[in-house]
């Protein structure tokens, strides 16, 4: 079962697929740090397949540069397989043409991927002026509903925030809708928590999935689980780090613990990689330290709460919680791409470990397992983090639609 992925980012939602046993046939994405993202884990994949994961390792460790370890270890079909361009207008044309050689007349089962959610998001429309009504990514669906014509596969998946409902009055959601029914699809979603999937995020996806109306299928129900772990489960292990610390390779600082055995986010080797912190001034050194103490005394810094000496704003009336601590003791608040700005909504919980989350811990949050490595350095790596589908979450779309398919 052949899929392409649109909008691929770092590839979240193509791992758990991948996982589930589908084969992609190519990947679209405009960022280049998260296209080479992309092209490494390929090729990890097609090791991992003949048994030669020890040259991946290789790579991490920095035994072999990027450029032999594409070029020995890689091919040109996955190399060509990840497209770095944006998708929309002359584009396309390109794209499909890319598309159809590496397809090689098998056939597209299934399309999945998710626009931009910037002009969907709540936080978004509330700081632009307009409510983000002119922004050209509102439309975005119907250049991914262009793949769709091409290719006419069995099904698609299209993942966004759930400001894609309420988005101008609920307007752009019942025009999308009506739009891929008109194409030829029926189609049905639902909104689902990634906790309920074993990631230990508070993280609400609008999950939409249309399917060919000559096609026997039903919205599937997707597999819960009960999720009683928290994050100080996925912290643990790791080892203690001050702010800026910069050791891209460390080694595990305990046995792994039961739930990075049962979701397999460590993966048997006894390194793991970019668990790297970035540096902070005195100033939000202070201010963490307050929100931590806050915090475990159960209760919350707010903007007010810090005197003059500490604060860069006047604005006294809005976005009161921009300093947040990850909650150690149950599920971390959504992880978005803001993260690779600064640190402040991303705490660590330590009074004894003052600074911001580290890459690795990030990824853990979204369910990446350690072996997933992101290309382009610290902050793009936050960036390609923050805007992914949790793996695990993923995983199980994945598996189900494949159930429901067979």
């Amino acid at each position: 079962m052949n899929f392409i992925d649109l909008f691929s980012g770092a590839g979240g939602l193509s791992e758990g697929f991948i996982k589930a046993g589908f084969e992609p046939i190519a990947h679209v994405e405009i960022d280049s740090n998260a296209c080479q993202t992309l092209e490494t884990r390929l090729v990890f994949h097609k090791l991992k397949k003949e048994n030669k994961l020890n040259f991946y390792y290789d790579y991490l460790l920095g035994k072999i540069s990027r450029e032999n370890f594409i070029s020995e270890y890689g091919n040109s079909e996955i190399s060509n397989s990840v497209i770095n361009t944006a998708i929309g207008g002359n584009n396309n044309n390109s794209i499909f043409q890319t598309i159809n050689s590496l397809a090689n007349k098998r056939k597209i089962d299934m399309v999945v991927g998710g626009p931009p959610c910037q002009a969907y998001s709540l936080i978004g429309r509330a700081r632009d002026k307009d409510g983000m009504k002119n922004d050209s990514r509102n439309y975005l669906y119907k250049e991914y509903a262009k793949f769709l014509k091409e290719y006419n596969p069995k099904i698609f998946v299209f993942e966004n925030v759930l400001g894609l409902i309420t988005a101008n009055e609920g307007k752009f959601f019942k025009n999308m809708k009506a739009y891929f029914k008109r194409i030829g699809y029926e189609l049905d979603y639902s909104i689902e928590i990634s906790s309920d999937y074993g990631v230990l995020q508070k993280r609400k996806r609008i999950i939409l999935i249309g399917w060919r109306k000559e096609f026997d299928f039903k919205f599937p129900v997707f597999e819960k689980i009960e999720n009683n772990w928290t994050v100080n489960n996925i912290l643990s292990d790791l080892k203690r780090l001050n702010p800026g610390e910069q050791n891209n390779i460390t080694k595990y600082k305990t046995k792994t613990t039961e739930y990075l055995s049962k979701f397999e986010l460590r993966n048997g080797v006894d390194f793991v990689t970019q668990h790297i912190a970035r540096p902070h001034n005195e100033r939000d050194l202070e201010i963490y330290r307050r929100a931590i103490l806050k915090w475990m005394r159960g209760k919350k810094l707010k903007y007010t709460d810090l005197p003059e000496n500490l604060t860069t704003h006047k604005n006294r009336t809005s976005f009161l919680d921009r300093y947040k601590v990850v909650d150690a003791k149950g599920l971390s608040h959504t992880m978005v791409a803001h993260i690779s700005k600064d640190g402040h909504h991303y705490i660590y919980p330590d009074k004894k470990q003052v600074r911001s989350l580290s890459v690795r811990e990030a990824a853990r949050i979204q369910s990446f397992p350690d072996d997933f490595f992101f290309e382009g350095g610290r902050t793009a790596a936050f960036k390609q983090i923050g805007n992914a589908v949790p793996p695990l979450m993923a995983n199980e779309i994945a598996k189900t639609i494949k159930i429901q398919l067979k």
